[in-house]
């Protein structure tokens, strides 16, 4: 028979409690695996723009755009081998993990990218 737990019941995530130092260092792990990466997504929002070409005018657009995609896949999958030289442990991290850091990645490529862009339409010419 299975038993439900009441909603005043603390949660118990394993049999196992994490003590303190334990949860300190993992929280700072998924502290620096966010940084790096954020980082990464500016890295490849900058290079992104510098190499895709020039934007025209009339279009916003930049002649080799594809270029800024694969750059950003390349930033999300660097990802992995910056965690192995840093000595961070990447094995245990899940696929929802591995989701949000592209998605970290994904996002400040697009805005690093995105700016740069605008400011580039918006100078006086």
């Amino acid at each position: 028979m299975m038993t439900e737990k009441s909603p005043d019941e603390p949660y118990q995530e394993d049999a196992e409690s994490l003590s303190a130092s334990e949860k300190k260092t993992e929280q700072e792990e998924k502290i620096q695996r966010t940084l790096i990466a954020c980082i990464m997504g500016l890295i490849a929002g900058v290079l992104s723009f510098y190499l895709s070409g020039n934007v025209d005018p009339a279009t916003g657009l930049q002649p080799e755009a594809l270029l800024g995609i694969f750059i950003l896949l390349a930033g999300i999958v660097l990802q992995k081998h910056i965690f192995m030289l840093m000595h961070l442990d990447y094995t245990n991290i899940g696929v929802k993990d591995w989701f949000y850091q592209g998605f970290m990645t994904f996002a400040l490529w697009f805005i690093s990218w995105t700016v740069l862009l605008s400011t580039t339409l918006l100078s006086p010419m």
